[in-house]
């Protein structure tokens, strides 16, 4: 069977919530013919940040999540705002408002669809190197964060272990690891 896009008939808005909208598409099967609804969440595209020191650690951060609930061990990251010039310069913005930190050659690594079946936006991830604690935090009013550094041997555990459960963070720390599996690995 040959798999192909599905025609859209209309859209309607069906709530803004600031950083998500969510809409109602009628679209077409191409295979049936048949008209379905479907929904669809739309909301900026994202960014993720491996952070390398000198000493090969990552600058991870601990946040509270409150859809699970949990404070969970993540990668510097956010929103890509209107005002940042790519996903890179997105990236390097937020390690430094997070964490205090920058750092050297920032760069794109890998980009995904966080949930295709019901989001429209990308999420990227970005690697800098040679990061170092240069400037204070900078948080948003709902942000409460702790910087962690983390040895980069110690990522595999941790996943394993369920200490690293963000879908996205996994993500990230996959292309990360496929990049060092190239042969460019983090000195």
């Amino acid at each position: 069977m040959d798999i192909r896009p599905w025609q859209k008939l209309s859209s309607k808005p069906l709530g803004n919530f600031h950083i998500f909208t969510i809409r109602s598409d009628q679209v077409i099967s191409p295979r049936t013919q048949k008209p379905h609804d479907v929904y669809v969440i739309d909301c900026g595209n994202w960014v993720n940040v491996i952070a390398v020191t000198p000493n090969r650690e990552l600058v991870m951060i601990e946040q509270y999540r409150h859809g699970s609930t949990t404070v969970e061990l993540e990668i510097p990251g956010g929103m890509i705002d209107a005002s940042d010039t790519s996903p890179v310069a997105a990236g390097v913005r937020e390690l430094c408002e997070e964490t205090g930190y920058e750092g050297e050659n920032p760069r794109l690594i890998g980009q995904i669809f966080p949930n295709p079946a019901i989001m429209s936006n990308t999420c990227f991830t970005v690697m800098v190197e040679n990061c170092r604690c240069l400037h204070p935090v900078k948080f948003d009013h709902g942000e409460d964060l702790a910087t962690r550094l983390v040895p980069i041997a110690d990522l595999p555990q941790l996943v394993a272990g369920g200490k690293i459960k963000h879908s996205l963070v996994v993500v990230a720390l996959y292309y990360f690891d496929l990049w060092q599996r190239r042969g460019t690995k983090v000195t």
